[in-house]
């Protein structure tokens, strides 16, 4: 098994990208116009080859400051050549899957995904549909920092359309991965689109697969994406469920790339408990590739134990969805993901897509015959905290009373738990995790590590969740 963890060198150089692209607060550095000019021109100058006209495909969620930064990417690859087609407001694996589809060279979601709407960044795809590598991410900043890419001349800029079947292209490429015959005839599905990307085609999806359709978080005004909704607060769709009789409920982020299901009872499940419930579908069907599921370090010992009571194995990443994407396919496996609700099926799609989770969630309920509350919790967690620690520097863990007391708490645990310790690659906080069969221990080490770190930043604690990671 993997145990992967920490950056890696070419993570560490980079002060430009994060775990998921370029993320930041709105019109400041490093989310400004002008920033965006800089990544779109040094993006499109090292994906222009041949002699082809070069296109990227350009979408966005529902931020106010998308208005922002989609002319101003639109303008950098016009800059070196390149034509630009406009998608508007879709699920970043809808950009993903266009930019396959349209033979495009680059594609390129302007989202923060589940952050508030002050919030957006910047996610690049290469031309068969994956998130860029960590070198390629860095060969973007070098260019980036050097402006060492060359202006195209006046008769070669580029151009820039729209593209008016985008979501009609996408609709029916969700539609095609939920296997027939089945329908969701006579299931009565509440859906929480957060406001956010996937607003329109979610619901479509449903309702043309036959469901009677319940939406909220489906009238977004550029403010109120992932606010008090979305997989991040699933409290409002567990009240819709219970008050309107669900069967289901489908909460997605804001750029839909992420899911968490609520059962018909309101109780959320977490991306863990999807991973296990397709993954023992797949198995019993044949269908699932590489003898089991990739996951990250975040994800819970229970789900490990579980596979493994199946026969199948988990393999271990940092967290990212695009580093369990690359082990997925190093290892030839199928399906992957994270606890927040990242949820990769390789026979679909290259990227996380939380509407085709939400659908081979589904088909294994409609196969079984039975209620989401039955089947989804498939294993006990064991207890888990997660405790946040805002730091303006995360190199305080390189100091002596932080490594003394991550060492200390590796050996309290030992075998029968786990600690995590890494600095976030979308915030600035170091995010310090602990599992395991004693619950009062591992309350005992997040606290003794968290106050380590604390006590070498000299940073007030940013607060904590329980059961599931802030990713």
């Amino acid at each position: 098994m993997s145990r992967a963890g920490g950056n890696s060198t070419n993570e560490a150089s980079r002060t430009l990208f994060g775990t998921d692209g370029i993320r930041g607060i709105a019109n400041q550095e490093p989310m400004t116009a002008e920033t965006a000019i800089r990544v779109g021109a040094a993006a499109g100058s090292l994906f222009v080859r041949g002699d082809h006209r070069h296109r990227v495909v350009i979408g966005k969620d529902t931020r106010l400051s998308g208005y922002l930064f989609e002319p101003a990417l639109t303008a950098g690859f016009i800059s070196v050549g390149m034509d630009v087609i406009l998608v508007g407001p879709m699920p970043t694996p809808a950009v993903a899957m266009l930019t396959r589809a349209l033979r495009a060279d680059l594609g390129v979601m302007i989202s923060a995904s589940h952050n508030l709407f002050a919030d957006n960044g910047i996610k690049l795809f290469g031309p068969d549909g994956y998130k860029l590598s960590d070198e390629m991410e860095a060969r973007i900043e070098a260019t980036v920092d050097t402006g060492a890419h060359g202006l195209a001349a006046p008769n070669a800029l580029g151009r820039a359309r729209r593209l008016d079947d985008a979501e009609g292209r996408y609709i029916e490429f969700v539609k095609n991965s939920f296997p027939r015959p089945l329908g969701l005839e006579g299931r009565r599905i509440a859906i929480d689109c957060a406001h956010g990307a996937a607003y329109k085609v979610a619901p479509t999806v449903l309702w043309e697969l036959g469901a009677e359709v319940i939406t909220i978080g489906a009238e977004p005004d550029g403010f109120n994406i992932n606010q008090g909704c979305g997989s991040t607060d699933t409290a409002a769709l567990a009240r819709t469920v219970v008050e309107r009789g669900a069967d289901i409920g489908i909460a997605l982020d804001g750029d839909a790339d992420r899911v968490v299901i609520c059962d018909e009872t309101g109780a959320a499940i977490d991306g863990d408990y999807i991973l296990a419930l397709i993954a023992s579908s797949w198995a019993d069907a044949g269908r699932l590739r590489g003898g089991g599921v990739v996951a990250t370090v975040m994800s819970n010992l229970g789900l490990e134990r579980y596979l493994e009571g199946i026969g199948l194995t988990l393999e271990r990443t940092r967290v990212g969805d695009r580093y369990v994407v690359e082990h997925m396919r190093e290892r030839g496996c199928n399906l992957g993901g994270e606890q927040s609700g990242h949820i990769v099926m390789s026979d679909y799609a290259t990227t996380g897509d939380g509407l085709m989770a939400s659908l081979q969630t589904l088909a294994a309920l409609a196969a079984m015959g039975r209620r989401a509350s039955d089947v989804t919790r498939l294993f006990e967690p064991v207890p888990q905290l997660l405790r946040n620690v805002r730091v303006a520097d995360t190199g305080v863990l390189e100091s002596a009373e932080a490594k003394a007391a991550i060492a200390d708490g590796h050996v309290r645990l030992g075998k029968r738990g786990r600690l995590v310790i890494r600095a976030s690659g979308t915030e600035p906080v170091i995010r310090v995790m602990a599992e395991g069969d004693d619950e009062a221990l591992v309350m005992a080490v997040v606290g003794d590590v968290a106050e380590a770190v604390i006590a070498a930043a000299d940073v007030d604690n940013a607060g904590e969740r329980t059961g599931a990671s802030a990713q």
